[in-house]
């Protein structure tokens, strides 16, 4: 029997349609020639926020409809995502060259303002975001001194005050990775390091062919094809299904750089450039300060994508000018880098770009495709009613939506009982430390039980790999989670790469590769 939906591509957008499909009765397929979330999807600044500075590019829809879903989010996964407050450092004597539509439109209608964002403009923004999205549970923005204050004390003196506002973290490939899950005990297939190399219509069908890593192909027949393929989703159109299509995307690279952890507090800086961008600051990963992003243009997606020297020195450069610790290449611990599959709406540079998503349905020649152009983690489920919408006249009778609020595995309990659920699982597992229990509430939510079972002492998790990982949950990972390799865990499922050395991430892939011989 074939299947009603084929999705390709098992990152957060790919994922999230697979899941809104299958709770709505369709029958799905879904997959991902690497492993979940291991692209564009475990790249982003682990942000749910409606994107303040795309209110310069006019883009309101796409911020209100961000602006909305933060909440709605937060709601269903309280374990993975939280809000945060953003301290943005400002003085009178700032000033921004290049820069926006609103810039540019200030500069020629009051010229002595040109190239710089005063005071009242950041206010108005910030006004908007305040209240574009029906704000209920996070806090609104206000005025901030900087002198003398916990978030004064790592900026340059010259900074006297700031704008706090918030916006949220999100867990970006654990995200992935839950619905991913939550699509298959909705009855969804999920299918893992299964390439797509062909996709062609026959008999009023699709017939998808599907690689392994061994070489083994498997064909799979559906109704209807979805292209959630991220950065290959035009590798797709054109050497896949080879569709005459003038839809394109466009790749834009953003680099990030972890560094040592820069100050104490708890809140994240949103700092501004000369050349009108913007960088975050944000706590990460307990003891790390995230830096980024970048915007470059990225030609080619079988091209692995790297944080270049340039965009490291860019990175640190820009940040020297707000910190007042000087920061150099020596702080930094990691970098990483993604591409993000933009819509091609013709602007002038990869700043500029749309963020917003375009949705399109080719249905000429027999079964049809849908396609799926850009997107931002924050609206992914509004991103999937959408889609469903295009995909519901080919199914017709299939029900409405249903996401909102419903929560993800382990984000059963309250947007503010994080600190109830780990006080709870360190009483029920005493050999826990704070970190530890704290990192898997993080990571699990109310399934942290789960992970744990029956263990009395830490010994019963069997080996100890480091940095608190232990046998029974890489095992977990294994058998809940789709993970197959130490990367897989330590720099998707958690970020405790950071933390282990070469050698312990070596013997958990020993572990792993072992553990499956002996099941198969």
């Amino acid at each position: 029997m074939p299947s009603d939906l084929f999705v390709i591509g098992g990152g957060i957008n790919g994922c999230g349609i697979a899941r809104d499909a299958a709770g709505r009765g369709l029958s799905v397929q879904l997959a991902e020639m690497n492993d979940l979330a291991s692209a564009t999807s475990s790249a982003s600044t682990k942000l749910f926020h409606g994107g303040l500075r795309y209110l310069e590019y006019f883009e309101f829809r796409l911020v209100r409809e961000a602006l909305i879903e933060r909440e709605v989010l937060l709601r269903a996964m309280p374990h993975i995502s939280w809000p945060m407050r953003f301290v943005l450092p400002y003085h009178k004597d700032m000033r921004f060259e290049g820069g926006t539509p609103t810039s540019r439109l200030l500069g020629l209608v009051m010229p002595w303002m040109k190239g710089r964002r005063p005071a009242w403009l950041i206010r108005l923004g910030l006004f908007l975001y305040d209240h574009l999205g029906g704000r209920k549970i996070l806090p609104g923005t206000r005025t901030l001194s900087l002198q003398g204050t916990p978030e004064g004390a790592p900026l340059d003196d010259r900074f006297a005050k700031a704008f706090e506002y918030s916006d949220c973290w999100i867990e970006d490939s654990r995200l992935v990775v839950l619905n991913a899950r939550d699509a298959e005990a909705r009855g969804a297939t999920i299918l893992t390091r299964a390439k797509v190399v062909s996709a062609t219509r026959e008999a009023g069908l699709w017939r998808i062919v599907t690689e392994t890593a061994d070489g083994t192909q498997h064909a799979h027949w559906a109704k209807m094809l979805v292209n959630a393929a991220g950065p290959w989703v035009g590798d797709i159109i054109q050497q896949k299904v080879r569709l005459n299509s003038s839809e394109t995307v466009r790749l834009v690279r953003g680099s990030h750089i972890v560094t040592r952890k820069l100050y104490d507090h708890d809140k994240c800086y949103f700092f501004q450039g000369t050349d009108g961008r913007i960088i975050f600051a944000i706590p990460y990963e307990t003891d790390f300060t995230l830096i980024g992003t970048t915007d470059q243009e990225h030609e080619d997606p079988s091209v692995r994508p790297e944080c270049t020297p340039e965009e490291r020195r860019y990175l640190i450069d820009f940040a020297n000018q707000y910190f007042k610790a000087e920061l150099s290449e020596d702080d930094i611990v990691w970098t990483y880098s993604g591409v993000r599959p933009l819509y091609d709406d013709g602007a002038s540079s990869a700043t500029a770009a749309t963020r917003d998503y375009t949705l399109t349905v080719e249905a000429e020649g027999g079964a049809p495709m849908l396609n799926v152009f850009g997107g931002k983690i924050t609206t992914y489920r509004r991103l999937a009613e959408s889609a469903l919408d295009k995909i519901k006249p080919f199914f017709p009778g299939m029900p409405g939506p249903w996401t909102a609020g419903v929560a993800l595995p382990g984000g059963d309990f309250a947007v503010d009982g994080v600190g109830a659920l780990i006080t709870r699982l360190r009483a029920d597992y005493p050999f826990l430390g704070d970190f530890f229990a704290r990192r898997l509430i993080r990571a699990y939510g109310t399934e942290a039980w789960q992970v744990l079972g029956d263990a009395s002492v830490e010994a019963d998790l069997g080996e100890a790999f480091g940095a608190t990982l232990s046998a029974r949950e890489v095992a977990w990972l294994m058998d809940r989670e789709y993970a197959r390799r130490a990367e897989d865990v330590v720099w998707r499922r958690n970020k405790l790469g950071l933390r282990l050395s070469k050698e312990q991430i070596e013997r958990i892939d020993t572990w792993m590769t072992e553990r499956a011989a002996g099941a198969a």
